[in-house]
């Protein structure tokens, strides 16, 4: 058995999303403020008792206002003097639900008898729903009308004529509509209620938004816990309080106990403790307990006896009063509840083969990374251990072990550096699954779900277990920014050349497209080199976002494309023109010369055409793609220019072919100067021989065949005038694209103007 994919609805910013589940470990990535936060939440809130507390911010804010509407309406019936609707059903669409969607094989029915559908479901999918619900819809409505009208009263007090006028016109009084009375009543009037689903009306996402199934009007939900003995979740939290420990000024340290010192009180407490259910191989440290309480009691009677002796004279205690002793009662876990109780040896000293350390120092001294690191992996040993019922756990269990454990961990990378963040995605599954019981064949299945920001960590789980979060901007389909999530593993459908090809280069490069706002994919070094440095200088709002750019050369860009489309990525695209003669060899490139594109990006994706002339004429309109709002794909590539050597030349035609020659011919003064040897020598004698324009443009076409771009790159970052630079104009004009539709999805992120719910 396990999870094959949940959907969730109506909570926060997800409206209605389907997340597939990887068979062992989930990734969630996505910019930021894309509902990663948001899908963690919903899973713990949903399937773990220990945290299913609701407030009114969980429900997605799309649905406030009719949640109002409803408390309008039930005022305006009782004014009118007509019943209001009370039905339970009209809450339904705009509560929070979790479709949870289970794979159970037949020899698994015993687990999940009360969620099966029909007698004839014989094993596969099976479905329950986890809603918020009214508990009672007419008390909600008494409730809500009685403190409606103790808020009116309260209004007309304030209307006195005593008062200023404007001052009670103010005045505000709880609850001024049916979603401020839930603010504090969600808890009394709210509750989780279960419901079986139909495999049979499973609707696929659309999209990448699910479609949950409706539920018939006679619905009745599940009594008790649907969950209970099915499924057992764990969670890390991102605030892990490292490098914080308590003031207690009652030792040495004065410190009070860390986090992995609090963990091993409570790991040794339910699984090692000698004195929790005893059994034969605790004796002797029962043993070695007592003795040492014995001999500590003793201390402390001789210690006290002189200043119990001086109380007694002054007359307690008397013949019948209680006399009084200090005795001590020893624990095991006494000595973890301090600072020291975990240290790290850093010298030792050899004896007889025996090292034995000199030198300690105590947890909170050692970094950071590595506190985080033993800890994480401390916790889901205990994760596991407390699963399996090791140790005088499993003898104070009463229950079964459940099939299905779900461990959710949010943003490891707190902490962490970049190795450290990939040891320990590679290490959490298996350590979840480190016991003997889970390592051979067994239906007791393990699932890790990890959200992060951290490129180091995708980088290092396949591609298919990848789960995209993306933005959707408000009114599509909501009044308000919701969320879609993207299946990875479904981009490129079964595997072939292009999904070989994206996998193995996102795992050469750092996988930071799944975080960005918007991508720039780049030629080559030299574009990689300089383009961040000219944005930093040229376009102030661009270097301020959260931009990746990434290198691939124009001949692969368009394998990115399947990618990038589901990724729904805002990407510009600074590619070369890379034309080619009649005779199928590179040329410099020339107006009427027939030549043609050998870029696959330009022939086969933006803005699809070949022919160089046709390609030198495209007006910037025909150079975007884009098949939704706030989506676009801009490419940018070199075109005929007008140039004046000087101030007192003439304008001159210049054809740039690739991003270093249009660099140099839009700044002649720049590179006739510029010191340097390879590209940028030949680059300024071409420039400072008195020749035509289109002769220093042959020779700069001639160097490039066998230039050292990077070198040229690095030549040109170094300069002293590197601020002075003046941005391609190719180039300038697809920035100032991407500039104008990130502007545009500002909304998306941080709603400039919205309506009042």
């Amino acid at each position: 058995m396990h999870i094959e994919y949940v959907e969730i609805a109506n909570f926060r910013k997800l409206l209605s999303i389907r997340i597939d589940l990887s068979d062992e470990t989930t990734l969630f990535v996505g910019a930021n403020n894309s509902g990663k936060t948001s899908a963690m939440h919903a899973l713990r809130k949903f399937l773990s008792p220990r945290s299913r507390t609701f407030v009114t911010t969980d429900v997605t804010l799309c649905h406030w206002r009719p949640i109002n509407q409803i408390g309008e309406a039930w005022l305006s019936a009782r004014a009118a003097g007509t019943a209001a609707d009370l039905a339970p059903a009209s809450w339904a669409p705009l509560l929070p639900t979790l479709d949870l969607w289970l794979h159970v094989e037949p020899d698994e029915l015993h687990h999940v008898h009360r969620l099966i559908p029909t007698l004839d479901w014989e094993g596969g999918l099976l479905g329950v729903r986890l809603q918020l619900r009214p508990k009672d819809v007419e008390r909600l409505y008494k409730d809500f009308l009685d403190a409606t009208d103790a808020a009116d009263a309260t209004k007309k007090a304030a209307t006195r004529p005593d008062r200023d006028v404007t001052d009670s016109a103010k005045l505000t009084v709880w609850p001024t509509n049916l979603i401020d009375f839930m603010n504090r009543r969600i808890e009394q009037h709210f509750a989780l209620g279960a419901y079986v689903l139909d495999p049979a009306k499973v609707v696929d996402a659309v999209n990448s938004h699910a479609s949950p199934q409706a539920l018939p009007p006679d619905a009745l939900p599940l009594e008790g816990d649907a969950l209970a003995g099915l499924i057992r979740v764990d969670e890390i939290l991102a605030q892990r309080g490292f490098g914080e420990t308590e003031r207690t000024g009652d030792d040495d340290t004065r410190l009070g106990a860390s986090p992995l010192s609090n963990q091993l009180r409570d790991y040794y407490k339910k699984h090692l403790d000698p004195s929790e259910r005893p059994e034969p191989a605790d004796v002797e440290a029962l043993m070695a307990i007592q003795a040492a309480e014995s001999a500590f009691n003793e201390r402390l009677s001789a210690s006290f006896a002189s200043a119990f002796f001086e109380v007694q004279g002054m007359g307690y205690p008397g013949v019948t009063d209680p006399r009084p002793r200090v005795s001590t009662r020893l624990k095991a876990t006494d000595g973890l509840s301090h600072a020291a109780a975990v240290s790290y040896d850093v010298d030792y000293v050899a004896e007889d083969g025996v090292s034995t350390p000199v030198l300690q120092l105590p947890e909170n001294s050692n970094g950071l990374g590595y506190q985080n690191l033993i800890s994480m992996i401390f916790r889901l040993m205990a994760f596991r251990d407390a699963w399996m019922r090791v140790g005088k756990a499993g003898k104070a269990a009463a229950s079964l072990i459940e099939p299905l454990h779900l461990v959710l961990v949010e943003e490891p990378e707190a902490h962490l550096h970049a190795q450290v963040q990939q040891v320990f995605i590679n290490t959490a599954y298996r350590v979840l699954r480190n016991n003997a019981d889970l390592r051979s064949p067994t239906k007791l299945r393990t699932q890790l779900i990890v959200s992060t920001h951290s490129s180091h960590v995708a980088h290092e789980i396949s591609f298919s277990c990848l789960r995209y979060f993306r933005r959707v901007p408000a009114s599509l389909p909501a009044r308000v920014p919701v969320s879609v999530v993207v299946n990875m593993s479904e981009v490129f459908g079964t595997e072939n050349e292009t999904e070989r090809f994206v996998t193995r280069y996102l795992r050469a490069q750092h996988a930071d497209l799944f975080f960005a706002d918007a991508a720039i994919l780049v030629e080559g070094p030299a574009e990689r080199i300089l383009l961040p440095n000219l944005i930093r200088h040229h376009h102030k709002f661009l270097s301020q976002g959260y931009l990746t750019i990434l290198e691939i050369g124009g001949s692969h860009a368009h394998r990115l494309r399947s990618l990038i489309d589901h990724l729904g990525l805002l990407t510009l695209i600074v590619t070369d023109i890379d034309t080619l003669g009649p005779d199928g060899k590179t040329a410099q490139p020339q107006r009427g010369a027939n030549q043609v594109t050998n870029n696959v990006t330009l022939k086969t994706w933006v803005p699809e055409e070949s022919a160089a002339d046709v390609l030198f004429d495209t007006e910037p309109a025909r150079k975007v793609r884009s098949d939704r709002p706030l989506f676009a794909v801009r490419v940018a590539y070199q075109y005929p220019l007008q140039v004046r050597r000087d101030d007192d030349s003439a304008e001159e035609t210049a054809y740039p072919y690739t991003f270093e020659d249009a660099l140099a011919l839009e700044n002649l003064g720049f590179f006739s100067t510029l010191a340097g040897d390879g590209l940028v020598r030949k680059f300024r004698e071409a420039i400072q021989s008195q020749t035509s324009l289109s002769d220093v443009g042959a020779r700069m076409f001639q160097a490039l065949q066998t230039g050292k771009k990077a070198e040229f790159a690095l030549d040109v970052l170094m300069a002293a005038t590197f601020p002075t630079l003046v941005v391609p104009r190719y180039i300038k004009e697809g920035l100032e694209g991407l500039e104008t539709q990130l502007k545009k999805k500002l909304p998306e992120i941080l709603p400039v103007e919205k309506e009042a719910p």
